[in-house]
């Protein structure tokens, strides 16, 4: 069974509530879409209420890490894949 949003690390009730907006209500939806892809939906839909942190958190969720522990080669990478 997957996590829910709120039980994968890096990711709380926020984040729950903007994922679920664009359709992302456990870890299967979320690695089923992408960080990247769910970032740029969330952006879309909610304009003003995302920041890049939530990129680093999904990408770091879905990798079982703390986003601070992400490199910035992978910072650059996930940046430039959403076009900054």
């Amino acid at each position: 069974m997957a996590r829910t949003i709120e039980q994968m690390r890096n990711l709380g009730a926020a984040s729950a509530r903007m994922l679920a907006e664009i359709g992302v209500h456990d870890e299967d939806d979320l690695r089923e879409l992408g960080a990247v892809t769910a970032y740029t939906r969330v952006k879309f839909q909610l304009p003003g209420n995302a920041s890049i942190l939530l990129l680093y958190a999904m990408e770091a969720a879905l990798r079982d890490c703390d986003w601070r522990t992400l490199d910035e080669k992978t910072k650059a990478e996930l940046k430039s894949q959403i076009g900054i």
